[in-house]
């Protein structure tokens, strides 16, 4: 699919108070133009995106999903600081316009910002015809945004206070590890081997700290209209924090499905890493190491992290549905991508390679 990214009518049951959101926004942001028409964006599977589109304006809106939600996930407010924080220095992300905390206005604390035009894609479309040459250069202009956010000086920035990057590694495998079992369906396998396995094989010193992204994938990014190799924006900054860059590209490699991976890692592709011209994990691996010095010879542990970690992002979701607190059917199956995902962790584990 290219062009912007789509959108539907709102979903039953997660329905804006447009009054109250045009009153609130027109009161802080100059300028809007009649009432906006919201519709709600398709993608994403966690916090809930809308369009309000203005007569002369084009905006976005993020809020908390419905229903049971983690302590410490969907903090609107951490979104709306680090893209506001990061714009002048790292570019690549939306214009924040407005952010508050008051849940009487929709029910929930939300963030608004300016749409950024462009391509999202979840396969190089083939109206593009592409070679492998330009399939290969939007796949190292993507990695090299990835190595210039772990660059970012963020004490300069003004965001040391933003969290602890001591000790995230052991906050990270406990934290998700918990998480797990507090969203544990019975119908999804227990996997106290993998969980176990983590805990074993954590690094004894960490990779430095940095701004981590947490969701880094192609389809998360917003590809400039004219060269589609270009990046204009990322998105999804949800899960952001201080840590270990290398557990940043953990997740961003257990996401990374490659053109020779068995059917059942075909199964997970969401992205175009499989196409003719992305580099392989190992490939990438080499790429980032050469690009930041980072010593990459443990990363069979930041690569199980990150599909572990995707499996119980996964299990969250899905134990909404099962109880009845949300009923989207794309959530349906995903007790069993959790499955899938903890048994590829198994395979990856046993076979000790990318």
């Amino acid at each position: 699919m290219a062009g912007p990214n789509p959108t539907v009518e709102v979903r039953q049951g997660e329905e804006l108070d447009v009054q109250a959101i045009d009153a609130v926004l027109k009161a802080n942001i100059d300028g809007l133009k009649g009432i906006p028409a919201v519709r709600q964006y398709s993608s994403g599977a966690s916090n809930l995106t809308y369009a309000l589109n203005y007569e002369n304006r084009s905006l976005v809106l993020r809020r908390p999903p419905f229903g049971t939600r983690p302590k410490s996930g969907h903090d609107m407010h951490r979104e709306y600081r680090i893209t506001s924080t990061l714009k002048p220095v790292f570019p690549s992300v939306p214009n924040t316009l407005y952010y508050t905390d008051d849940e009487s206005i929709i029910g929930a604390e939300f963030y608004v910002m300016d749409r950024v035009d462009g391509h999202m894609i979840v396969k190089i479309p083939d109206e593009w015809n592409w070679d492998f040459s330009r399939t290969r250069q939007l796949c190292e202009n993507f990695f090299q945004k990835l190595v210039d956010l772990h660059q970012v000086d963020y004490a300069a920035i003004g965001l040391s206070d933003f969290g602890k990057p001591e000790g995230y590694v052991d906050r990270q495998i406990g934290g998700w590890n918990r998480r797990f079992e507090k969203a544990w369906t019975d119908d999804v396998d227990k996997f106290e081997d993998v969980r176990q396995w983590l805990e074993d094989n954590k690094p004894k010193t960490e990779t430095g700290a940095a701004i981590v992204h947490g969701d880094f994938r192609i389809d998360n990014c917003i590809l400039n209209l004219d060269d589609p190799t270009q990046i204009d924006a990322i998105l999804d900054w949800e899960i952001c924090a201080l840590g270990d860059p290398l557990m940043d590209l953990g997740n961003t490699l257990s996401y990374w499905i490659q053109a020779d991976d068995p059917e059942m890692m075909q199964h997970l592709v969401r992205q175009p890493s499989n196409a003719t011209g992305m580099m392989t994990r190992q490939e990438i691996l080499d790429f980032y190491a050469a690009k930041t010095g980072a010593d990459v010879s443990n990363f069979q542990f930041y690569y199980i992290y990150g599909i572990w970690r995707l499996a119980v992002i996964i299990q969250q979701i899905y134990y909404r549905y099962y109880h009845g607190q949300t009923d989207n059917p794309r959530f349906k199956t995903m007790g069993q991508m959790t499955n899938a995902l903890g048994e590829l962790s198994r395979i990856k584990i046993a076979s000790g390679k990318l």
